[in-house]
C-alpha cells in the first residue's frame, strides 16, 4: 500500500513540476498573418522585448523599409545576434518602418524562423503589418525573399551585430 502512494505522490509531484516548468514558455506561434500579428502584439509584446545588439534606437533606414527604423528581438534572436550567430528556430526579428519624420509609423516588417516552413528561403516566415495590424503580406513573400537572397550566405539577414 506504502508502494502505491508513493507512487502516486511522485507522479502527480512530477506532473505539477513540469506544469510549473511549462507555464513560464510562451508556445510559438504558427507561421499565419493573424495569428503571428497576436502573439507580437498580445500573447508576448514585442515592446518589451530587447532591441536588436548595436540597434538600441531609431536609426536610418532605407527602401524598402522606412527613413527610419527599430529593431527588436526575442530572446532566442536576441541571444544569437550578441554572439553574431545565424538564428536559431524560434527567432522573431520585428521591424517598425517609421516615416521621415521620425514619427509616423508606416509599417511593421517582422522575420520569424519556423523549422520546415521554407528551407528554400532559411525557414523564414516574412510578413508585413500596416500600423493597425493589417496583414498587408504574410508567409513565402516573394519581394522579402527576392531582397534578403542577396544575403542567403549570411542569415538572409542584412542586420548584424557589429562588436565594438
Amino acid at each position: 500500500m506504502f508502494k502505491k502512494i508513493l507512487g502516486v505522490v511522485v507522479c502527480v509531484s512530477l506532473f505539477a513540476v513540469s506544469g510549473f516548468l511549462m507555464a513560464g514558455q510562451s508556445k510559438m506561434p504558427e507561421p499565419e498573418g493573424a495569428v503571428f500579428w497576436t502573439y507580437i502584439t498580445k500573447d508576448n509584446p514585442y515592446h518589451k522585448w530587447h532591441f536588436f545588439p548595436g540597434k538600441e534606437c531609431l536609426y536610418e533606414g532605407k527602401s524598402p523599409h522606412g527613413a527610419y527604423l527599430k529593431v527588436y528581438v526575442n530572446d532566442i534572436a536576441y541571444k544569437a545576434a550578441s554572439e553574431d550567430k545565424p538564428m536559431p528556430y524560434g527567432a522573431i526579428i520585428v521591424k517598425e518602418n517609421y516615416g521621415k519624420d521620425k514619427k509616423t509609423l508606416m509599417a511593421i516588417t517582422p522575420m520569424y524562423k519556423v523549422e520546415g516552413f521554407n528551407p528554400e528561403a532559411g525557414d523564414w516566415f516574412w510578413a508585413k503589418y500596416g500600423p493597425s495590424g493589417k496583414v498587408m503580406a504574410a508567409g513565402k513573400v516573394k519581394g522579402c525573399i527576392k531582397c534578403h537572397s542577396v544575403q542567403k550566405d549570411k542569415d538572409w539577414r542584412f542586420l548584424h551585430f557589429e562588436k565594438k
